[in-house]
């Protein structure tokens, strides 16, 4: 499986059709962490019918090699922000820069909704995740267990 991404304009919104492309990749990216965190990855466990039902899962590829799962939090508040709740590229597509394109598109499209943050968090195992996010420019907010997870949380202020 090979891709080249354009602009992020080659970015869109799934549709039923990409439901179980959308569980695919998931599963295909997440599944190495199953032993490392000693429990199924959230993302796996995700609605994917739902997500893609509610606007919230974005993908890249003829077939489908990335995605990602958004949830706007546009209210007018002090708390508005883009959440990423997850990102997902096919192992067979590493290093393609298919995670950079799709980090590209969640900044850009957190601005086109006028929020100025894009909040993300990790599972404290997933160790590479760590070195990987800094580098797009988030800051570390804190850790939290919340119920099985201790999720490591990161913000992103944009500018304009």
């Amino acid at each position: 499986m090979t891709t080249t991404p354009g602009t992020f304009t080659d970015i869109r919104l799934a549709t039923a059709a990409d439901v179980p492309a959308v569980k695919a990749v998931t599963d295909a990216a997440y599944h190495h962490y199953i032993e490392r965190i000693g429990r199924v990855p959230a993302p796996m466990e995700s609605d994917h019918v739902a997500d893609v039902a509610a606007g919230r899962v974005y993908v890249t590829g003829d077939p489908v090699v990335g995605l990602l799962v958004l949830d706007p939090l546009p209210e007018p508040s002090e708390d508005a922000h883009l959440f990423l709740y997850s990102i997902a590229v096919h192992p067979d597509a590493a290093g393609q820069g298919v995670g950079r394109h799709l980090l590209t598109f969640v900044d850009a499209h957190a601005r086109a909704l006028g929020l100025p943050e894009v909040r993300l968090y990790t599972n404290a195992l997933m160790w590479e995740n760590q070195k990987i996010y800094p580098r797009y420019g988030y800051d570390f907010v804190e850790r939290r267990v919340e119920g099985p997870y201790d999720r490591l949380h990161y913000r992103k202020r944009l500018t304009t």
